[in-house]
C-alpha cells in the first residue's frame, strides 16, 4: 500500500471488512454475489494497482558468485559448484515479512512517510554442503535475528547467524530426528566462529546474505501480487 510519498508502507490493509451487506445477484457460475463482493473487487482493483506501481522490477535480481536460481511456487533453491563442494541453499518466502509491531495508529490517520518502515522478506534458510564421495551432507540451518539486522549499519557484525548444524542425507528435506543435531544456543563462540568461517569459504557470507533478502522480498512481492489478482478473480468470478 502506498504511502504519501509513493514508497511502500511497511504493512498491508486488511482484505476482509468486518460488514455483511446483503446479496444481490448470481451469475452463471452459480456463485453468490453480493455488493459487498463488488466493493471487495473495485477494492483488490485499486490495490494491485498500487503494488504493482511500487514493485521495482518485474525480473528478480540477480545473485553474485555463480548462484543458480530455480523457483518452485514460494520456495527457492540456489546451487553452486566451489572447488568440487556442491552447495545448495534453500528458504521459503511464506511468514518471511516480519509483523510491524509499531505503535497503532488513531483511526483515520496515516503515520509519516519517514516512521513507514519498508516491508524486507527475511525467511530462514538451509545450506546444504556435500562433497565429493562422502556419504553425508553438513546442514545448516540459518535466520535473520532482528537485532542483528537492526545492528548491520552501525556495526560490522554477521546479519545472519546459525542456529542448528547436522549430518544428514544428501537432498532429505526433512531432517532425522535419529541423526544428531547441534544447536548454537550455548555452543563455544570458537567453533562458532569455525562454523560461520566455513560456510563463508563458500561463498554463504554477509553479502550472500544481504542478497538473498533483496531476492527473497522481490519474490515475496511478486506472490503477493499474484494472490491479490487470483483472489480479485475468485470475487469476481472471471
Amino acid at each position: 500500500m502506498l504511502n504519501n510519498s509513493g514508497a511502500s508502507s511497511g504493512y498491508r490493509p486488511k482484505l476482509f471488512s468486518s460488514k455483511v451487506l446483503s446479496p444481490s445477484f448470481s451469475c452463471g457460475c452459480g456463485g453468490l454475489h453480493t455488493e459487498g463482493d463488488k466493493a471487495f473487487g473495485d477494492f483488490l482493483t485499486d490495490e494491485i494497482k498500487e503494488e504493482k506501481k511500487i514493485q521495482k522490477t518485474k525480473s528478480l535480481p540477480k545473485m553474485s558468485g555463480g548462484w543458480e536460481l530455480e523457483l518452485n511456487g514460494t520456495e527457492a533453491k540456489l546451487a553452486k559448484f566451489t572447488s568440487g563442494d556442491k552447495v545448495i541453499v534453500t528458504f521459503n518466502i511464506n511468514n518471511s515479512v516480519p509483523p510491524n509491531f509499531g505503535e497503532d495508529v488513531e483511526q483515520g490517520q496515516q503515520k509519516p512517510a519517514e516512521e513507514e518502515p519498508e516491508i524486507v522478506s527475511t525467511p530462514n534458510f538451509i545450506v546444504e554442503v556435500t562433497k565429493q564421495g562422502a556419504k553425508h551432507s553438513l546442514v545448516f540451518d540459518c535466520n535473520f535475528p532482528e537485532d542483528e539486522i537492526s545492528h548491520s549499519e552501525e556495526e560490522e557484525s554477521d546479519i545472519f547467524a546459525i542456529r542448528e548444524v547436522s549430518f544428514q542425507q544428501e537432498g532429505d528435506t526433512d531432517w532425522k530426528e535419529t541423526s544428531y543435531t547441534l544447536n548454537t544456543d550455548s555452543l563455544d563462540w570458537a567453533l562458532y566462529d569455525h562454523l560461520m568461517d566455513f560456510l563463508a569459504d563458500r561463498g554463504v557470507d554477509n553479502t550472500f546474505a544481504d542478497e538473498l533478502m533483496e531476492l527473497s522480498t522481490a519474490i515475496e512481492h511478486q506472490e503477493y501480487i499474484k494472490f491479490l489478482e487470483e483472489l480479485q478473480n475468485f470475487v469476481k468470478c472471471n
